[in-house]
């Protein structure tokens, strides 16, 4: 197992909205956000900064910094079937959140045993964070666009600070996909998480208890410098593109 001291990326996320929900429920007609990002989400958002199928990001915490409002919109989703339906979305509004977050081998891809340079990675991460992810950031959905940049986890003041504990009840925590199991099955798991002072700590993905099985799912093959980039290939071609800056 890497170390997460070692292996760790802490960045502020933010966005005009956000939509974190259950993507079991979320199929068609209304919308409601949960009041604070799921697991999954900021996991979205970690491998939108840098990912490999030689690690997974684990996230530890999100701390709130803004206070937790609500916007209520009428959306035209998309219609494959034909039409012009009217949906009704509840976002969250003006939200941004500090992330604690660090990556682990996976061990079931021991194909990709080579690749794991965790100096390597790591200073890619950081790299990739600080030009503001590899990918677009997106908060929950795609209709809901998020900025990322490197912070202190814990720095500056937030609108909970000192305000105790708040529970959430069952919660979608993420997915179990093969990949990261070796099983060929995808599952969802579900806690109940508790803020304390507008923080949120994770627990891990293998404490989560209940579990719901999706469906049947097989992973893709990766095989390194054929469809996966060794990564110091990767990491000489971003110091020479830095050297051109």
């Amino acid at each position: 197992m890497t170390d997460p001291s070692r292996n760790r990326i802490e960045f502020k996320v933010r966005g005009r909205h956000a939509l974190f929900t259950d993507p079991l429920t979320r199929v068609g007609g209304e919308k409601c956000s949960y009041h604070v990002p799921t697991y999954e989400a900021l996991k979205g958002v970690a491998k939108s900064i840098y990912w490999k199928p030689t690690f997974v990001w684990i996230i530890d915490a999100v701390r709130v910094i803004k206070s937790i409002r609500t916007q209520t919109k009428g959306t035209k989703p998309l219609v494959f079937s034909g039409g012009n339906d009217l949906a009704i979305y509840t976002f969250l509004s003006d939200v941004e959140y500090q992330v604690q977050a660090h990556f682990e081998w996976n061990r079931h891809r021991p194909e990709l045993d080579d690749d794991r340079n965790p100096a390597k990675h790591n200073d890619i991460a950081q790299r990739m964070l600080v030009r503001g992810g590899r990918q677009d950031i997106f908060l929950g959905t795609r209709d809901c666009q998020g900025y990322v940049e490197p912070c202190a986890f814990g720095s500056g003041s937030g609108h909970y600070d000192g305000a105790g504990e708040l529970a959430f009840g069952l919660m979608f925590h993420g997915f179990d996909y093969p990949d990261e199991t070796g099983e060929d099955k995808l599952h969802a798991r579900f806690w109940k998480p508790t803020m304390k002072d507008g923080v949120i700590r994770f627990a891990r993905p293998e404490e989560c208890t209940i579990r719901k099985f999706v469906r049947e799912m097989t992973r893709k093959a990766f095989v390194r410098n054929e469809s996966l980039r060794a990564v110091e290939n990767e990491a000489a071609v971003m110091e020479a593109s830095d050297g051109l800056d």
